[in-house]
């Protein structure tokens, strides 16, 4: 048994397998930062920081020393709870086909968003600074989609001008990337495709994301560590409800700030 509990759930195997494939149909997609920075992980749910490399100096104990004390990022924990009928649970091991699962995919859209915003804003309290709170200062997106394609290569000329090479990546919010998925140019480009030609690399749908960030995919300057990935755990049951929850720790550490620039909304 481990920290999840799940042994102690009133919930079959074939029930398990079906919430935890439920859980990465819908939370795998909407991870964008995943895709855009360097990926550490998983340490496992006993992994709680992450060295730096860095020092500060302290009060020795006595004279005649020198302290320092090692700085490390901590990992943080986010959990998103939901509850799931055990009625519907049943019925799946009866062979049913159309459980509702609708609490569980809403805790998955919940912690993935969490996830964004930490990587792309920041998370003041955990101590995480985001992708774009970089040094460029940022560059407007204009109110119509087809003026997106020049700003992003404002942005990349940017980074360039920087000798921060490509390929490049662009995450924009839901509402931008409908917007963007759906445009045309005057020529009949897609606009979506000629993003993809400045950038020489992905759009990506983020959810959390406000306006949009672009990121040099060199790698080396973002990385996100996790400890536990994303994973369901067992709370609690009573004779309705089964209650469980989606779970991970992570953090996030910025080496090349200069690498990312926002695109401001």
């Amino acid at each position: 048994m481990n920290h999840l509990l799940r042994e102690r759930a009133p919930i079959t195997d074939a029930a398990w397998q079906e919430i935890d494939r439920e859980a990465r149909a819908r939370v795998v997609p909407a991870l964008a930062a995943r895709r855009l920075v360097d990926f550490t992980g998983p340490g496992g749910w006993a992994h709680s920081a992450v060295n730096i490399g860095r020092s500060d100096d302290i009060d020795a104990p006595a004279e005649g020393l020198r302290a320092r004390q090692r700085r490390v990022m901590p990992l943080v924990e986010v959990r998103a709870a939901f509850a799931l009928s055990r009625t519907e649970l049943e019925d799946f091991d009866r062979g049913a086909t159309d459980i509702d699962l609708a609490p569980l995919d809403h805790a998955a859209a919940r912690i993935a968003r969490a996830e964004n915003i930490a990587v792309f804003h920041g998370w003041p309290t955990a101590g995480i600074t985001g992708l774009a709170a970089g040094t460029f200062p940022p560059v407007p997106l204009p109110g119509d989609y087809r003026g997106y394609p020049a700003a992003v290569a404002r942005a990349v000329e940017q980074l360039r001008t920087e000798g921060i090479n490509g390929p490049y990546g662009l995450a924009l919010g839901p509402d931008a990337y409908t917007g963007v998925v759906g445009s045309a140019e005057d020529a009949g480009l897609l606009v979506f495709d000629h993003l993809h030609r400045v950038l020489e690399g992905p759009v990506v749908w983020a959810p959390g994301v406000s306006g949009g960030v672009v990121v040099s995919l060199r790698g080396g300057d973002f990385t996100l560590h996790v400890g536990e990935d994303l994973a369901v755990g067992y709370h609690h049951h009573d004779a309705d409800v089964v209650h469980l929850y989606l779970e991970e720790s992570f953090t996030f550490v910025v080496t090349t700030a200069e690498a990312a620039v926002t695109l401001s909304p």
